[in-house]
């Protein structure tokens, strides 16, 4: 089964980074995120991978490139695919299909997880969906009140968990059916081809309750390198 990883955005909110290379090249220890991403899906034994390039591609290629001749990589069918420079997640996504086979797994270069890849194509399977998303239970960045009609505070949570919200994790599967979702001239993935996908429910959620951690910004980039550094990385297999 193919993965599909989506490596082609700016990476603003990393500006001091991005400027110099794109942010599946920001290292986490001293390999790249993308490699963490790769190792992570090669340990559940996928092997075929497609990374869709825009922003800085060609330093994507050039890492790439180097790294063939390692061991590591003769195990491994790694296509790299220019998407457009300009392209948003739709239109990266409808840019690969002729090399999509069949059910594929997508994700996005910048969010690592101990998530159970088993699982979420169990699930996938047995729905019968055109598609699977994760979701995470998030922890607010801010002190969470209940407040009563009398704007009495009942209860102050400091960062506490809301039960009913659910985030996309951004790790996804597929079937070909998705590209008939995937309209309009450069389309945004997460907007109208996921909700119509939703409105024709065809779209079943993956609930994931261990570590997850997105790279959006510097301070995220620091998290994930302290996790890292004190070998306790959930995703490492």
């Amino acid at each position: 089964m193919q993965v599909v990883i989506l490596a082609g955005g700016l990476g603003s909110r990393l500006s001091k980074e991005t400027k110099v290379i794109p942010k599946a090249l920001v290292k986490i220890g001293k390999k790249p995120i993308i490699l963490h991403l790769i190792n992570y899906y090669q340990s559940f034994g996928y092997n075929d991978f497609i990374i869709c390039l825009g922003y800085k591609g060609n330093l994507i290629n050039d890492f790439f490139s180097k790294e063939k001749s390692k061991k590591y990589f003769k195990n491994l069918n790694i296509k790299l695919i220019k998407t457009g420079q300009k392209s948003f997640t739709g239109e990266r996504i409808r840019r690969i299909k002729k090399y999509i086979k069949g059910d594929f797994f997508l994700t996005y270069c910048d969010g690592l997880s101990d998530i159970d890849l088993n699982k979420t194509l169990n699930l996938f399977k047995k729905s019968k969906k055109i598609g699977l998303v994760s979701s995470i239970n998030p922890r607010s960045r801010f002190g969470v009140l209940s407040i009563d009609k009398k704007n009495n505070v009942l209860s102050f949570n400091e960062k506490d968990k809301s039960a009913n919200t659910w985030i996309n994790a951004g790790f996804f599967i597929f079937s070909k059916s998705i590209f008939r979702f995937i309209k309009g001239r450069n389309p945004i993935f997460e907007r109208t081809p996921l909700y119509d996908l939703t409105k024709k429910n065809q779209l079943v959620a993956y609930k994931h309750k261990g570590f997850w951690q997105c790279m959006d910004t510097l301070k995220d980039k620091m998290i994930l390198n302290k996790i890292w550094s004190k070998q306790r990385a959930p995703w490492k297999k």
